[in-house]
């Protein structure tokens, strides 16, 4: 496969950015209007600059700021491998600064402890010491397992992860029960998300019925997660296969798959899928899907999830191989051309690309794992007869509950995910939903966590996310932080030429709806920046519950009002 990595540190190298201050320039103005601009290079290249221009300053608050930001512009791009480095510098200012134990601040950095650990698994790009050293952890055979008693749900998840993908199954087992031992914490990720990673693991270790137990939680209560029920699936329907639960596996596989064929983010379950197809007895659909799906490979994703990829696609072509080895038009991907080759042609192609990044992985890692867990891949065989899927519109979101038909024995659920009697909480820790008190931080990222969305939170306590062509940003204002206010601003910009246009918009904007309120903002740089607010004054308190009612209003309005500018002419 031209032009794919094949060694540790081989790939697209991060630009080097220039400070170029210009006289009289505010670090703190520049990344106001460094976040306005649209996603892309220019974006990433304008963060850098700022961020080096507010260390030059000494403004390590600015500098903290715009590394967060070159974080959570990575995550949106999809490139991973790209926010190590934009990690380590917010660690390395936070530890200087010394940050209060328990703090939202500390909560930031934990999270970005895991980004970074996200990071070192999905690509051999960075290297296992330096990694290492920034987790503050020791990858050293044997090594992994140790430690106190008193480890949170962000260290044990990662030295879990890490070992596993080193292939220490005793140390990621160790490392599993104190994860799932531990207490929430929203900087460990989201609650409905986390139970997948967990029956991804044992699924892997060949624990199928701990697995499936796993993640129960998620399939049968309702949650806040929008990557849910269908992550929960998907990891379910490897176990669902091998217990025998055919039919549920592909009522399973089918719903999931309608989301994840076109999700950005469902590119990494789909080897789940393809593993199904190729041991359900589903080779038809299975390379229907593959070749569907290969022009995905021309968009960023980790190395990890390409490479399970093109390996649970070469399983394919080689079991529908085994039936004739006919010919499949090949659509372009990856600097190829389309084509007519054969089944076996592609498969070889596919494993190709598997294999060199699994000794990739093994290079940097000084293991051979991920190789073995390839060519295991390639060895397994059917796991039971096919049985008929169900068409994709006769599946309804709600039509089963999926883990069982029944509560289970022993179970006080009544419906609200909860066991009788308790509180449901945000992100396990904190005031009940329905408690009065002050406006926090950590009531938007609880309210986000329970929502399952993706954000950043920089040093000054300003939550930032995506949602589709729109940049939302959330914080307290006033003087005693008392306001909540969220401000969102469209990915399209409008030439400076159509000021009259941007302004008639807006004004139409604001007679005709109530949120936000929109505005037109001009950075000067030849373009226009439309963007809107919404301010909620909480003087008198505001409880959990109703900050997540705002929450998702401000998103929802945000999504609109983003849509709107993206379809002016």
């Amino acid at each position: 496969m031209t032009g794919w990595p094949t060694g540790p540190g081989r790939g697209r190298q991060r630009s080097r950015t220039t400070t170029v201050p210009i006289p009289g320039e505010r670090p703190a103005d520049a990344l106001h209007d460094a976040r306005d601009r649209p996603d892309g290079e220019a974006r990433i290249a304008e963060l850098e600059r700022v961020a080096a221009l507010a260390e030059a300053a000494g403004d390590t608050a600015t500098a903290r700021a715009a590394w967060s930001e070159l974080v959570e512009t990575h995550l949106r791009g999809g490139e991973r491998w790209r926010l190590f480095e934009p990690v380590r510098r917010c660690l390395d200012a936070a530890a200087r600064a010394r940050p209060l134990p328990g703090g939202p601040d500390d909560e930031t950095l934990r999270r970005y402890r895991r980004y970074a650990a996200e990071a070192l698994l999905g690509t051999p790009r960075i290297g296992l010491d330096q990694a290492a050293h920034l987790l503050d952890i020791r990858t050293d055979p044997g090594v992994l397992a140790a430690g106190g008693d008193d480890a949170d749900a962000v260290v044990a998840q990662v030295r879990c992860r890490i070992a596993d993908h080193l292939g220490d199954e005793p140390a990621a087992r160790h490392w599993l029960r104190r994860w799932q031992a531990a207490s929430a914490d929203p900087a460990a990720g989201c609650p409905d998300c986390l139970p997948v990673r967990q029956a991804d693991l044992l699924a892997g270790w060949g624990d199928w019925t701990e697995a499936l137990a796993a993640v129960a939680s998620v399939l049968d209560g309702p949650g806040g997660c929008t990557a849910q029920p269908e992550a929960a699936l998907t990891g379910a329907l490897l176990p669902w296969l091998r217990a025998g639960e055919t039919h549920r596996a592909a009522r399973a596989h089918v719903r999931a798959y309608r989301r994840h064929r076109v999700e950005p983010d469902g590119f990494g379950h789909l080897a789940t899928h393809l593993r199904f197809c190729a041991l359900g007895g589903h080779l038809g659909r299975g390379l229907a899907i593959l070749v569907e799906q290969l022009p995905r490979l021309d968009q960023p994703h980790d190395d990890r999830s390409v490479m399970e990829f093109t390996a649970a696609g070469a399983l394919v072509c080689v079991r529908a191989a085994a039936d004739g080895d006919h010919p499949v038009r090949r659509p372009a991907y990856r600097g190829r051309p389309a084509a007519q080759v054969t089944v076996s042609a592609l498969g070889a192609e596919l494993l190709a690309v598997a294999t060199a990044l699994a000794g990739s992985f093994d290079a940097r890692n000084g293991t051979g794992h991920q190789s073995g867990r390839i060519a295991a891949w390639l060895s397994e065989r059917p796991l039971a007869e096919p049985v008929p899927l169900p068409a994709e519109d006769g599946i309804e979101p709600d039509d089963e509950p999926w883990p069982g038909d029944a509560t289970p024995a022993g179970s006080t659920d009544d419906g609200t995910g909860a066991e009788a009697g308790t509180v449901l909480t945000g992100g396990g820790a904190g005031p009940a939903v329905d408690e009065i008190g002050a406006l926090t931080v950590r009531m938007i990222t609880e309210a986000l966590d329970r929502r399952g969305d993706g954000y950043a939170l920089d040093p000054t306590g300003t939550v930032l996310g995506r949602w589709g062509d729109a940049v939302i940003q959330f914080r307290r204002a006033g003087e005693r932080g008392e306001i909540l206010h969220a401000r969102v601003v469209a990915g399209r910009r409008l030439p400076a030429a159509r000021r009259a246009e941007a302004y008639a918009f807006c004004n139409g904007w604001n007679r005709d709806r109530l949120l936000p309120s929109a505005y037109v903002h001009d950075p000067g740089e030849g373009e226009l920046v439309l963007a809107g607010e919404v301010t909620t004054d909480l003087a008198y308190g505001v409880a959990p519950a109703q900050v997540t009612v705002l929450v998702d209003a401000a998103v929802r309005t945000g999504v609109a009002y983003a849509e709107a500018v993206a379809a002016l002419p």
